[in-house]
């Protein structure tokens, strides 16, 4: 650093020049000293936002994912219910000290086995019914067990015999008809069909394993024959999920959900991204319903295409490709349950405060919702406008007064500018008793894939990924309706031959009454 020369010698010329100077160093370091508090602030956001993901990995990878809150977390609205439990315990314990003690116990009851199963009798019986001093021993009684059995793979053949008959004058033959089937001239019944179809799409059993598990019973039925059996059966069961399409999209509130699984390359050893996507009828419908679309993409254009005209009400995620519907007159409903993961995940993740009061106005939001989800949509709209419209208005208030406080960039900015940028479609459901508050319903009709492609792994072929959608279409909706997927299935593909095709609906899971 240069010195600074004797003042005393100066001028007033350079004086004023040398004060000049020292102004034009002042402001240089002010421009430094504010440039470097810019990026030390930078590096700050930078930081915080790694340390952020870096513990939500952690969490994602070594802690449970539950995204319930700690019951032992305490309450920001009474500091005291930590002395209040204690207290009520120590009273508990007095007054369990003063009963008399009993040392009768409660024998637990086990549920009685179903009585429709076929039952075999097995008796036990001493083999010398005479006492040791040589008396005939009398029965005066008996103890009864029951224990349940399970014999794996049991196969049983049709023999369809089919008689001739013929005129002796004029020699005409008469045969009866062969049943129409599923697949003409081949082995299987709607049984065996059925149940291929149920241990493919349902309990996610590759056809290699069902070749092997075929094979240990003495049924050698390669693994292309059983291919053969999926892909016919995938095509006569296409019209029924097109009618099933046609009744979900019958419906004002539809849930959209999207996953993604592996598709094989055509013509490389090698895989790539497709999705999957879950289209579903309200919780609070008539009708339990599910179709799934298969597509090579996550584009836009593929939930375009499914959708169609269809103008209704569209519970969904943030997710971009369902913009393109919304700008064709489809009304967004936001998920609460995407804006809480936000908060939730920084809780879990830093212990914010800031987070864990936003989870308290959230958690009072369900708490309304579990109260009114099993009245008519008229009353839970009125309870909804009485009681959840206070608490959004405090919630939005709240996060507003934060935003302002917080650095952009930070990990709650993220959390609050999310739910704040949606908040219109966050707040509709509040207007109308049939619209669910978030899109969990969706998600859970997502979920037989997410646990299918860990058994097998991928899908081979566009038209198998299409066809695998809507076999578990039919599947899934079945159990929404509270059917066996088995039993439905059988029935379907038994009386589908002879089904006449302005009928199809009569088949659909939610309009089937077994023959």
């Amino acid at each position: 650093m240069t010195s600074l020369p004797n003042l005393d010698q100066l001028n007033p010329e350079q004086l004023r020049a040398l004060a000049a100077q020292l102004m034009q160093r002042v402001e240089s370091l002010d421009q430094t000293v504010e440039t470097m508090d810019k990026k030390i602030h930078r590096d700050q956001t930078v930081i915080e936002k790694l340390t952020h993901e870096i513990a939500q990995l952690k969490r994602l990878k070594f802690a449970k994912r539950s995204e319930q809150l700690n019951p032992q977390q305490a309450s920001l609205l009474d500091d005291l219910i930590d002395t209040d439990i204690a207290a009520m315990e120590t009273e508990l314990q007095a007054l369990q000290t003063a009963l008399p003690a009993t040392d009768k116990k409660q024998k637990p009851k086990r549920t009685a086995l179903p009585a429709e199963f076929p039952h075999t009798l097995i008796h036990h019986e001493p083999d010398n019914t005479h006492c040791p001093c040589g008396c005939a021993l009398k029965r005066i009684g008996e103890d009864v067990s029951e224990k349940l059995d399970y014999t794996p793979g049991v196969f049983t053949v049709e023999r369809h015999v089919r008689g001739k008959w013929v005129c002796d004058d004029c020699e005409t033959l008469i045969q009866a008809p062969v049943p129409a089937q599923v697949i003409d001239k081949g082995i299987p019944t709607a049984g065996l069909l059925a149940h291929v179809m149920i241990a493919k799409y349902a309990d996610h059993l590759p056809l290699y394993r069902q070749e092997s598990i075929f094979g240990r019973v003495g049924l050698a039925i390669p693994r292309s024959t059983l291919a053969q059996w999926v892909g016919v059966t995938g095509v006569q069961l296409q019209s029924l999920v097109d009618a099933l399409r046609d009744a979900v999209l019958g419906h004002d509130v539809i849930h959209a959900d999207e996953t993604p699984v592996q598709m094989l390359t055509p013509g490389a050893k090698k895989t790539h991204r497709s999705y999957v996507w879950a289209y579903a009828t309200s919780q609070f419908s008539d009708l339990a319903a599910v179709v799934y679309d298969f597509s090579p993409s996550r584009a836009g254009e593929h939930a375009r295409n499914f959708l169609q005209d269809w103008k209704g009400k569209l519970v969904c995620d943030d997710f971009g490709s369902y913009k393109a519907s919304f700008e064709l007159g489809v009304i967004e409903i936001g998920c609460m349950a995407h804006a809480r993961r936000k908060f939730f995940e920084l809780h879990a993740t830093n212990k914010s405060q800031l987070a864990e009061q936003a989870l308290r106005y959230i958690q009072l939001l369900y708490e309304i919702e579990s109260e009114v989800r099993e009245l008519e949509p008229d009353l839970r709209h009125r309870i909804r406008q009485e009681k959840a419209v206070p608490v959004m208005d405090a919630l939005h208030a709240w996060m507003i007064t934060q935003r302002l406080l917080v650095h952009d960039g930070s990990a709650i900015s993220k959390a609050l500018d999310y739910s704040l940028k949606r908040w219109t479609a966050l707040s509709r459901y509040l207007d109308d008793g049939a619209v669910p508050i978030d899109n969990n319903w969706a998600e859970n009709q997502i979920r037989p894939w997410a646990l299918g492609r860990k058994n097998w792994l991928f899908a081979g072929s566009l038209r198998s990924g299409k066809r695998a959608a809507a076999i578990m279409s039919l599947i899934q909706s079945a159990r929404l309706s509270g059917h066996d997927p088995y039993a439905y299935l059988k029935d379907v593909l038994t009386r589908l031959p002879t089904h006449r095709a302005n009928k199809i609906a009569e088949l659909l899971p939610h309009r089937w009454q077994p023959a």
